[in-house]
């Protein structure tokens, strides 16, 4: 089953325009590493034809290209949760957001990987955090 999932995730995938693609994979990969330094086991799957990760204490992202457009791609959380709220307090002047539930990435444009990480991080371990005012128990 779990070979089926990564080769059904790697289809889509690959169905991107090739430098989108290598764009995608780098959040997958980051979604991943974010995950091994927390000790944090994550479940890859596809929600709406889109690569989802989620675990047992978070909130799941979903990475996926934008595809009205060229050169855009998007890391998405659920919307009812705080998390974009927070990631927009503590870093709107260094990330792209749309609406109550996305952050955007240019393809022309350098990813922000520590504030980024720092995303990734509070939603893969949204549950025990939810009960903060900005989800941050720490300094960042």
């Amino acid at each position: 089953m779990e070979k089926d999932i990564l080769f059904e995730v790697e289809t889509i995938i690959n169905t991107y325009p090739s430098s989108i693609r290598k764009k995608v994979l780098f959040l997958r990969e980051l979604i991943y590493k974010v995950a091994k330094e927390e000790n944090i086991k994550i479940e890859e799957s596809l929600k709406w034809n889109i690569p989802s990760y989620s675990c047992k204490n978070g909130s799941p992202i979903r990475i996926s290209w934008v595809k009205d457009t060229k050169n855009k791609y998007s890391m998405y959380f659920i919307c009812t949760t705080k998390l974009i709220k927070t990631f927009r307090i503590l870093f709107d002047d260094v990330l792209e957001f749309e609406g109550k539930r996305e952050i955007c990435f240019d393809l022309n444009k350098d990813i922000p990987l520590k504030e980024l990480k720092y995303c990734i991080l509070l939603a893969l371990s949204y549950q025990k955090r939810k009960h903060l005012h900005l989800l941050d128990s720490e300094d960042f």
